[in-house]
């Protein structure tokens, strides 16, 4: 069940989303709603991004595992040329 809210936007902002909305056949609502959508999904990945950092720097305080920087560059410079490569093994200390 949906719920009614309401934003308050400026004149500018508003003609803007009214412009898309219009050239995508759309109501302005619907702009709205799928903006809205897509931001808490981008922020929600965000948030969970920010969580596995947190979690691999206390990792690697605690045991000084790592992959070097540079390996892990020429790795995925690798991968995005289509090559089946294995990830750089890990280090300690």
């Amino acid at each position: 069940m949906t719920k009614p809210t309401s934003i308050k936007l400026d004149p500018e902002l508003k003609a803007r989303v009214e412009q898309i909305a219009k050239a995508q056949g759309r109501t302005t609502h619907g702009v709205l709603r799928e903006a809205v959508a897509e931001y808490v999904v981008k922020a929600e990945h965000r948030a969970e991004l920010d969580r596995a950092t947190l979690d691999a720097a206390a990792a690697f305080d605690a045991t000084g595992v790592h992959v070097p920087g540079d390996e892990v560059d020429a790795w995925l410079t690798r991968l995005s040329a289509g090559e089946n490569v294995p990830p750089p093994p890990a280090r300690c200390g």
